[in-house]
């Protein structure tokens, strides 16, 4: 092949993979030689290198992780007036009233930016919002609505025959009809979890007045009005979305919607999305008035049980249900199963001619899977307990509490969990996604992220009854559940063997932590010990490393007076905690800035004091290893140019990203290939992050380890890149050497008849390797491989949760010139012993 034709094929190979068309099957293989000496031990491997990383980005926890199905328990949200009974929202904080529906796209949102080629958060507003009318599809018909602007922005108006919805700028399938901010365009796209232009129009018209927009759909045909003048029309003939929900979108934009309407070929009618200016709903939680009750709802912030607000149902006259409903992590649904037992506790007070009921129904209300009745409610809080047991299986099932007859009622404090083998050995822990994340092989967890940066969040408010730890403003949720804390991981943790390190606020006072350290380690006969004890906890958890902050002087730039400020921090907590228990280890989460003079600072004040420095890596680059492996040189190198006799080291406690496919797979393992070579330095890596509900992210950060459902739960590619690694360990480190593009590392056993070789291969092609051994002398040509291989972009989904998982198999190697075929995009590790 010429040179010219060589160059062209390259082209078309790297075309085909970054398009999303790579295949096995592959124009030509390369050829390589890898060089394994296992008479030449590098340096140890530790065991607790196979780490992941676990907070509420994303409701992880709260919403996943954590057994409570209802979210919203507290009724801390605010109302909105929103009718959310028929409709879901994705971004965006809706409300409405009189008719009309106002939107601001987003007022809390991290987004990943990049600092020192490392991905970590940043904070800004949401790009875009939607509001779902999931009550029907609709194939032909016509949909319309008046729309106007509140402010300047970008541009927004209706979607329609859209599926596959989730939080995002561009998660779902269908079409987007838009007005422009300035008046001057109208805009005709289509999104298959993207956007393509279909076609645009000058139009003028004034965006701050009411704009009727309307849209006939005829098969593969939209027509678009503007103001009762048709403006556009376009036929789809490119593979065209024939049937689908309805809904608001704004991209960038404050607006405002009002007389929605849907006709199709069964009737005409405006759909209802504002509730009555009186009734008030916490944000969470769906209206329940059937019949010809008449009823009011308010949300009463003077007398709550837990938190700021209870909720108020009266019902006044009439026949029918009046009450609330939840539906869970923004409504996905509480999923259920045939004879499934769950418990449940909710605080009451009132006066009620009838008993209350608790039920477990369908989405709409219209059937009853269990309920139970509540009697004995009176002046004064009370917690009432509850089983329910389902009488049917139903993954978007809803808890409804309602009288059906007169009496004021207030609610508090909601709580509905699983039971026996729905709960992870008895703790508050979904079984599926802790057996999970035992699965993974996981050696080390923490307990951190940006949430512990919320002023709120503090030790004490995370012990002792749950129902009566308050509700507090979070970071990554407004209206966070303590519910799940610090002890509760611990206790996972405990039951798994899984080594834990967890973070805490650096504004907690000395006190506290002193107090915490004492809870937490202490024997029973101190003060704090004893107050374990009688939370049900005799023994000392054994607390062994903690995090002292969290990327902390990250968004101040590289200023010298908050690095000071942090070190003053770091010092006067680390202090007391030390005095309490002299074998802590404390991680210093001073942002690293490799070129900054505040870094040498932080090290000579921390030298002694902090036993790791958190650092933070790139992992969605196949190739991120080189880079890690620069980047933990670098920062080593400085450690010991500042002082030669340091033993400070590093923790990785997050490799950050924004995917979840093949290629942030093959960004962990080469990571991981560069952590082995340091592995005597550093203490741990804990990709980020654990876990992630299926289409729910909410700031960009799409890099879940472990999605889950309502009643799923499955792994995505680097969920299987690490367990690999795990299971996989062996304890030493031996000299490897490449001479070619494959990224390469190995160990061997104590005993040294056991080797592994871990290869990744970044290219689109496959890899010819002739193997060397030098030291491994009489092997056993039977050899293990597992694989994981597929295009970068592929991940799996809940309909193909097992379409990119390790492909484990074995093979026979000859003892002379063994060599083996690596394939496209893959993370190989072939196990070699000895007879």
């Amino acid at each position: 092949m010429n040179k010219f034709n060589s160059h062209a094929v390259l082209k078309t190979v790297f075309a085909i993979a970054v398009l999303g068309f790579w295949a096995p099957a592959k124009l030509f293989s390369q050829n390589a030689t890898i060089r394994i000496n296992a008479d030449k031990v590098e340096n140890k491997i530790s065991p607790l290198i196979y780490g992941s990383n676990i907070e509420d980005v994303n409701h992880e926890i709260y919403g996943g992780f954590y057994n409570q199905r209802i979210f919203g328990e507290s009724f801390e949200e605010p109302n909105t007036g929103i009718n959310f009974n028929q409709w879901r929202k994705y971004s965006g904080f809706w409300t409405g009233k009189d008719g009309i529906v106002n939107i601001s796209p987003g007022r809390h949102t991290q987004s990943i930016v990049m600092m020192n080629g490392v991905h970590h958060i940043g904070v800004e507003p949401d790009h875009s919002a939607k509001l779902i009318y999931e009550a029907k599809s609709i194939f032909n018909g016509t949909i319309s609505a008046e729309i106007r602007f509140r402010n300047k922005g970008d541009a927004g108006g209706l979607i329609f025959r859209v599926s596959n919805e989730g939080v995002g700028d561009d998660a779902f399938d269908g079409y987007e009809v838009s007005l422009a901010a300035d008046g001057k365009k109208i805009t005709l796209g289509k999104h298959q979890q993207n956007f393509t232009l279909l076609k645009e129009t000058e139009v003028s018209f004034s965006p701050q007045d009411w704009n009727q927009v309307q849209v006939l759909l005829m098969g593969k045909q939209i027509d678009v009005s503007l103001n009762g003048k048709r403006v556009l029309s376009f036929i789809d003939e490119d593979k065209p979305i024939l049937s689908g929900m309805i809904g608001l979108r704004t991209w960038k934009s404050d607006m405002e919607f009002r007389n929605i309407d849907l006709s199709d070929q069964d009737k005409s009618a405006r759909l209802k999305l504002v509730n009555q200016t009186a009734e008030e709903i916490s944000y969470n939680w769906d209206l329940i008035n059937s019949k010809n009750a008449k009823a009011s709802f308010k949300l009463d912030s003077t007398a709550a049980y837990n938190g700021k607000k209870s909720q108020v149902i009266n019902f006044i006259s009439g026949i029918g249900k009046v009450g609330i409903a939840n539906r869970s992590l923004n409504r996905w649904g509480i999923a259920v199963k045939q004879n499934q037992l769950f418990q449940g506790r909710v605080y009451l007070k009132g006066a009620t001619e009838g008993p209350v009921t608790i039920a477990l129904e369908n989405s709409a209300g219209s059937k009853t899977y269990a309920q139970h009745k509540l009697n004995g409610v009176g002046k004064d809080w009370k917690k009432f307990t509850f089983n329910l047991k389902a009488s049917t299986t139903d993954a978007h099932a809803r808890l409804a509490i309602y009288l059906s007859a007169k009496g004021k009622l207030w609610i508090d404090q909601v709580v509905l969990m699983g039971t026996g083998a729905e709960q992870f050995n008895g703790l508050p822990i979904r079984a599926d996604i802790g057996k999970m994340l035992v699965s993974q092989g996981l050696t080390f967890l923490r307990y951190a992220g940006t949430m512990v940066n919320a002023p709120d969040y503090k030790f004490k408010n995370m012990i002792g009854d749950p129902d009566k730890r308050a509700p507090y403003r979070g970071h990554w949720n407004w209206y966070t559940s303590s519910g799940f804390g610090i002890e509760e991981f611990l206790k996972f943790c405990e039951q798994t063997k899984i080594t834990p390190c967890f973070a805490v606020n650096i504004y907690e006072t000395p006190e506290d932590m002193a107090d915490m350290v004492e809870y937490l380690n202490g024997d029973v006969q101190t003060l704090w010990g004893a107050k374990r004890a009688s939370n049900g906890h005799p023994k000392p958890y054994g607390v062994k490393y903690i995090e002292i902050g969290n990327e902390e002087v990250i968004f101040n730039g590289d200023s010298k007076s908050a690095y000071e400020e942090y070190v003053q921090r770091f010092k006067v907590l680390s202090n007391v905690m030390l005095q309490k228990d002299a074998s802590l280890k404390f991680v210093s989460a001073a942002w690293w800035r490799p070129d900054s003079p505040n870094m040498e600072y932080v090290f000579k004040e921390l030298n002694g004091k902090a036993d790791y420095w958190d650092l933070h890596v790139g992992g969605d680059d196949p190739s991120a290893g080189s880079e890690t492996d620069k980047q933990l040189t670098k920062m080593l190198a400085s450690f010991r140019k500042w002082d030669p006799d340091t033993k400070m080291k590093i923790a990785v406690f997050e490799e950050n990203g924004s995917k979840h496919g093949i290629g942030r797979a093959l960004g962990h393992a080469t990571n991981m290939n560069a952590i082995r070579k340091h592995s005597e330095d550093v203490l741990t890596s804990s990709p980020a992050n654990a876990l992630q509900p299926d289409r729910q992210n909410d700031n960009d950060w799409d890099q879940g380890q472990i999605f889950f459902t309502s009643d799923q739960v499955w792994g995505m590619p680097p969920y299987y890149a690490q367990k690999m690694q795990a299971e996989s360990h062996l304890p030493l480190r031996i000299n490897t050497s490449v001479n070619g593009t494959l990224d390469v590392s190995a160990a061997k056993s104590e005993n040294g008849k056991t080797l592994m070789l871990y290869v990744v291969n970044t290219t689109a092609d496959a890899i010819d390797v002739n193997l060397e051994f030098t030291g491994f002398e009489n092997r056993n040509n039977k050899v293990a491989v597992s694989t994981l291989s597929g295009n970068p972009n592929a991940y799996n989904t809940v309909k193909n949760q097992k379409e990119y998982v390790t492909q484990y198999s074995k093979i026979a190697l000859p003892a002379n010139s063994p060599s083996y075929k690596f394939l496209p995009f893959s993370y190989t590790i072939l196990h070699f012993s000895k007879d």
